[in-house]
């Protein structure tokens, strides 16, 4: 399957959330992310390729999400997500990095 056909499948845009934190097994660490809409049907985060969570994350694993929102007096949300795809920018404007999709579980 191609980076293409992952991600033509529905996701929900979600614009008023700024960041995204979350922890996994066998990390010890919360990470922290900035939430990019970068197509209209979908939200996802920038990994780097050297980053250990990488090797933790897997698509259609289910995670708790801790979203922030845009505005800082709204509160957080704390959210069943998805991984909808894990593709690498090896030329675009992400170069060097992973595009985590997220979709926040109905």
């Amino acid at each position: 399957m191609n980076a293409a056909e992952k991600r033509s499948e529905s996701r929900v845009t979600t614009d008023q959330y700024y960041s995204v934190e979350f922890s996994t097994k066998g990390i010890e660490f919360t990470y922290q992310f900035k939430i990019w809409n970068v197509s209209s049907k979908g939200m996802c985060v920038l990994v780097k390729e050297d980053s250990d969570i990488l090797s933790h994350l897997k698509v259609g694993d289910v995670i708790d999400m801790k979203y922030y929102q845009d505005d800082s007096f709204r509160p957080v949300e704390y959210l069943k997500t998805e991984i909808r795809h894990i593709t690498k920018d090896d030329t675009g404007r992400f170069r060097d990095n992973y595009l985590v999709g997220l979709a926040i579980c109905a």
